[in-house]
């Protein structure tokens, strides 16, 4: 892997290599294996359903690294989900997915901080959108943990579950290895919550609320060519969006607090929607939006001016997430003379993960 460049001023540059490694080598158990834990397993099939995310935003991009999980933000869940199920065995792991490396790396992780000496026969089915947006990874790690935990009598509590994933969050490589990826800890949150989550660092859930309840989510992924991972995505966030996070970081934390929060308290979409308008242009979030050569400035613009009620671009994009109480059919009309269309019609999830057993 390439050696990445991280300039955060003058004389603030370091080198990052992104070193890859096979599923299972490089375990962070964060201590709670020093714990002894009393393991229940069960004969049934745990089935886990998880909600999405939109990830609005990060607070601040100079407190999180590939190895170093944090940063806070904020997002929301929508009703779009991955599944795991998860079955204990006498000694095989057995996974049904496209993307097992990531999947066989937790349950090592999981096995080591547990003790737990079984097996697990694992199947995974993720939302088919990769890369937009819209939390694939994350989504599907803390489905598995749960249906894992559920499997052996939940020795681990659900922020346990959510730190062990943070630090142990990997995207696979081409080679079928794995890397260290960038990670708030939002995701986990907000599918386990539903709602919208606002996360300190460290992984730290500040706060949680029902969001957008009975209202319309569409997800308008605009035409675009510029890549939203890998090196391209390092390369954005680790050097001009710290920099614009050094500058807003604290108006940021100052627009959650004191604008956002009681906004979501007496359930004010418009508002809601008017703070994380003004995020699109601050710190580490302009910069993700601008990666997109201001094409995408340019089309929540033009929903800016249809006087929809919320309009933000999730991570870094280009899916653009619009909330609102218009139908399908009237959204359609406005969006169409604009050439955008609707990739996902959906709503809020203000419940969160769901666990269920079967024979």
């Amino acid at each position: 892997m390439a050696i990445m460049k991280i300039r955060g001023g003058d004389l603030d540059l370091v080198e990052y290599e992104f070193s890859t490694f096979a599923p299972g080598k490089n375990l962070k158990t964060l201590g709670f294996e020093k714990k002894k834990f009393s393991l229940r397993p069960i004969r049934e099939k745990v089935h886990v359903r998880a909600p999405a995310r939109i990830h609005l935003t990060v607070l601040d991009m100079n407190r999180f690294a590939p190895d170093h999980p944090g940063g806070g933000g904020i997002g929301f869940a929508i009703q779009c989900y991955c599944t795991a199920e998860v079955r204990c065995t006498k000694k095989a792991i057995n996974i049904d997915y496209d993307r097992a490396p990531i999947i066989e790396n937790f349950i090592q992780v999981f096995r080591k901080v547990t003790g737990y000496k079984g097996g697990f026969s694992v199947k995974v089915t993720d939302h088919e959108h990769k890369h937009v947006g819209l939390g694939s990874t994350s989504t599907v790690m803390i489905a598995v943990a749960t249906a894992l935990n559920e499997a052996v009598g939940s020795p681990l509590t659900v922020t346990q579950l959510r730190h062990l994933i943070g630090h142990n969050y990997v995207e696979e490589t081409a080679d079928g290895n794995i890397a260290f990826g960038f990670e708030t800890g939002v995701g986990p949150a907000v599918s386990v919550h539903g709602g919208m989550v606002l996360m300190g660092d460290e992984l730290a859930l500040a706060y949680h609320h029902t969001f957008a309840e009975g209202k319309n989510v569409y997800i308008i992924i605009p035409p675009t060519d510029i890549s939203s991972a890998g090196t391209q995505e390092f390369d954005l966030l680790m050097n001009k969006a710290r920099t614009l996070d050094y500058r807003d970081r604290e108006l940021k934390a100052y627009f959650f607090l004191m604008d956002l929060v009681p906004a979501l308290e007496r359930d004010d979409l418009k508002k809601i929607g008017d703070v994380i308008w003004e995020i699109e242009f601050r710190g580490s979030k302009r910069a993700e939006v601008e990666h997109h050569s201001y094409g995408i400035y340019h089309y929540m613009n033009l929903l800016r001016e249809k006087k929809l009620e919320f309009v933000g671009m999730s991570s870094v994009g280009p899916s653009i997430a619009v909330v609102t109480g218009l139908d399908k059919n009237a959204m359609k009309k406005l969006i169409d003379p604009l050439g955008l269309k609707i990739a996902i019609a959906t709503k809020s999830d203000n419940t969160g993960l769901i666990i269920t057993r079967s024979p």
